[in-house]
């Protein structure tokens, strides 16, 4: 998937790649440690089907995670993400952070890895 830049603004860019409202929950689930579809389907913002299928496409258009073969499941697919997808830890936690300093209510209720 080649990126359409309206840009060469490196903000407009990555908000090109991942700036919609879902995106960056599903590499907070792959993060957590959900693999397979049906997980990452059953997220507290229950993200829909279709749009899940998209993400994911982009993702792994982008190379910030890569399909592979669940162990155990043959003929399964699983994601997960790739070392690009995993250096957008800090940039979650920014925004993590940012959330629970800014925004009553909110708390943190998964802890993604992204080592």
């Amino acid at each position: 998937m080649k990126l359409m830049k309206r840009s060469v603004c490196p903000v407009a860019c990555v908000l090109d790649v991942i700036g919609d409202k879902w995106t960056l929950l599903v590499v907070r689930d792959l993060a957590c440690g959900k693999r397979h579809f049906n997980d990452l389907c059953r997220s507290p913002e229950r993200i829909a089907t279709n749009i899940l299928a998209d993400r994911l496409e982009r993702l792994l258009a982008h190379g910030l995670a890569e399909k592979y073969t669940a162990v155990g499941h043959p003929g399964r697919d699983a994601y997960r993400l790739t070392a690009k997808g995993k250096s957008l830890g800090p940039i979650l936690a920014a925004m993590a952070g940012w959330g629970l300093t800014n925004i009553t209510g909110t708390e943190a209720q998964l802890t993604p890895a992204f080592d």
